[in-house]
């Protein structure tokens, strides 16, 4: 099966294939390939995985397949042994609001397991890991970490907008849609048409949400080649980047150029640059922190408030602003933005990449546009920003010791404070919100979702949107343990550590607790002494978990805290 090739594979000691290619003793094993149509050449050639979590449940993930049968094909061609193996995925969009969205971070995990597993008990020589939906990204390029074999990462690209009423939606508004059909903004009518225009085909969601904010940030930490994040999904170009992969994956064997061999303090530090440049999605912070303890990289949460205090928006892109991922690649891609931040200064040139280039090689090798060329209306200049900073904020004080994260999506008011409104759980408070409860003011904080609270943070898109499409995106906060969405805008701060199960503050607040956020000083308090604090400690008891059984229960009491990414492998910062 496998092309030709310039390199002497049979006599790479490095290649662990060797274990059940090579040898008298291993027929049996060369039977079974040869079941598979692999044949003498292919024994002579580096084993290169293609996890693919291709599903029918999800639009990010629904053409997987030929975007992995184009991977395959530049493995082929490069003298490589193409093997192709499935792995899990969540949708976030179709489980959102809902009891199963605790499935999807718990999904990131398992995609990292199920990699991990297949690689080692298979012997594989090198990965190319492809990603569609949110989870996908962090749980295959955390695979790689693991196992620390050579990889390129492969994005399957975003959705192209859909188109209603002469302007570009996504299903961002179709979510915002809701709280506006609830408020009496929107007819049902209306809704119906904007829901079947929305998302018009295969790919990931167009806004930088979550899905598009880790294919950008798989650029700038070095694991996929420079401007092969924004290619749609159903271009031509998308299955070019894909077969482009699949040879470089060859290339990164032969080379024996493992993630441990570019994946730096400093390739993390380029990548929340990006992030918080393009305002992306926050659940990269928790993504970022997971694969640096994965990376054994030592990385703080605090450290996203650094970075993001040196380096401006300069990208407005949904959900803040209007274009989405599309738009950025008609004009270049995400190395557009990462060259800016380049010639800055703001980058890290050096940081090397899967390419054994750095990526200030690379940059001036590609030579995209500079922004002030392209002259469009949602980029902008280091010296002219969109916003001086960039758009994430670690908040931190009595009520989040461990920190929390906000991202600033418009012109937020830098202050906000009024009493509680605590909720247990998502659904009673989004039913709060759509019986037309919320006023300008209003603290809404929602409790018990947190990592091992959940289990699985939930992302709570339904009730952030349903309150933005009230009109109360910048006049109300929303407080919690668990997850915001990518798409999600406005005055929503996530993340809230020590989360409520274990008796973070956030457990012991009561209803009409006056909270102050304070974006500009990075605050988050409750007006209670820590003496007030420790009483209600001491009558708090712990809640028992939602699950006792099953996967749920499993990872609820393995996840660590959202401070250091919630990861649930043993080996790592997991406290």
């Amino acid at each position: 099966m496998s092309g030709d090739s310039e390199f002497d594979y049979g006599k790479d000691e490095a290649l662990r294939s060797r274990e059940v290619t090579e040898g008298a003793e291993k027929a049996p094993h060369r039977a079974m390939f040869r079941a598979m149509g692999f044949d003498d050449e292919d024994f002579g050639a580096p084993m290169i995985g293609v996890p693919n979590p291709a599903a029918d449940i999800t639009p990010c993930n629904v053409h997987l397949d030929d975007v992995a049968e184009s991977a395959l094909d530049g493995i082929d061609e490069a003298g490589g042994m193409p093997i192709e193996f499935g792995t899990i995925t969540i949708s976030d969009a179709i489980s959102m609001g809902t009891e199963g969205m605790k499935a999807s971070l718990i999904s990131r995990e398992m995609i990292a397991d199920s990699v991990e597993l297949v690689s080692f008990g298979e012997r594989m020589d090198g990965l190319v890991t492809i990603g569609g939906c949110d989870k996908n990204m962090p749980g295959m390029m955390m695979a790689s970490i693991r196992t620390d074999l050579p990889s390129v990462f492969l994005y399957g690209g975003s959705i192209m907008p859909g188109e209603h009423e002469g302007r570009e939606v996504t299903v961002q508004n179709v979510f915002e849609g809701v709280g506006a059909v609830a408020d009496g903004e929107m007819s049902n009518e209306e809704l119906d048409e904007m829901e079947r225009h929305a998302c018009p085909g295969a790919g990931s969601c167009g806004g930088m949400f979550t899905a598009n904010t880790m294919a950008s940030i798989s650029e700038a930490l070095g694991f996929a080649p420079l401007g092969s994040a924004s290619p749609p999904a159903e271009a031509e170009s998308r299955y070019e980047v894909a077969r482009e992969a699949g040879e470089l994956a060859v290339e990164v064997v032969e080379e024996q150029r493992k993630p441990s061999d570019f994946l730096t303090k400093e390739s993390f530090e380029n990548a929340i640059a990006l992030q918080v440049a393009v305002g992306g999605s926050t659940n990269a912070v928790l993504h970022l922190l997971a694969m640096a303890a994965e990376a054994g990289v030592d990385l703080e949460i605090e450290e996203f408030d650094e970075v993001s205090q040196r380096t401006p928006k300069i990208a407005d892109l949904q959900p803040g602003g209007t274009r989405v991922m599309q738009d950025l690649h008609e004009v270049g891609g995400v190395p557009v933005v990462l060259n800016a931040l380049y010639e800055a200064d703001l980058l890290h040139g050096d940081a090397l990449t899967v390419t054994g280039n750095t990526i200030g090689e690379e940059l001036e090798r590609l030579d995209p546009p500079s922004i002030e060329e392209l002259d469009v209306d949602f980029l902008y200049t280091v010296d002219e920003p969109k916003n001086e900073q960039g758009a994430i904020r670690i908040l931190t004080g009595n009520l989040a010791p461990g920190g929390s994260v906000l991202k600033v999506t418009g012109d937020d008011d830098l202050h906000h404070e009024g009493p509680v409104r605590v909720f247990e759980d998502e659904e009673n408070a989004m039913k709060y919100v759509q019986e037309g409860h919320v006023e300008t003011g209003d603290v809404i904080v929602i409790r018990n979702e947190g990592p091992q609270g959940g289990p699985g943070m939930r992302e709570m898109l339904g009730v952030t949107s349903a309150v933005a499409g009230q009109g109360h995106a910048e006049d109300v906060a929303l407080i919690t343990d668990g997850r915001f969405s990518g798409a999600t805008r406005g005055f929503s701060i996530g993340h809230v550590a020590p989360e409520a199960f274990v008796g973070g503050p956030i457990g012991l607040i009561e209803d009409g607790d006056v909270i102050t956020i304070d974006i500009e000083d990075r605050t988050l308090e409750v007006d209670l002494t820590d003496e007030e604090l420790a009483a209600r400690r001491e009558e708090w008891d712990q809640p028992e978990p939602n699950y006792e059984t099953g996967v749920l229960a499993k990872f609820g009491r393995d996840f660590g805290s959202a401070e250091n990414g919630a990861v649930t492998n043993p080996g790592v910062k997991n406290d």
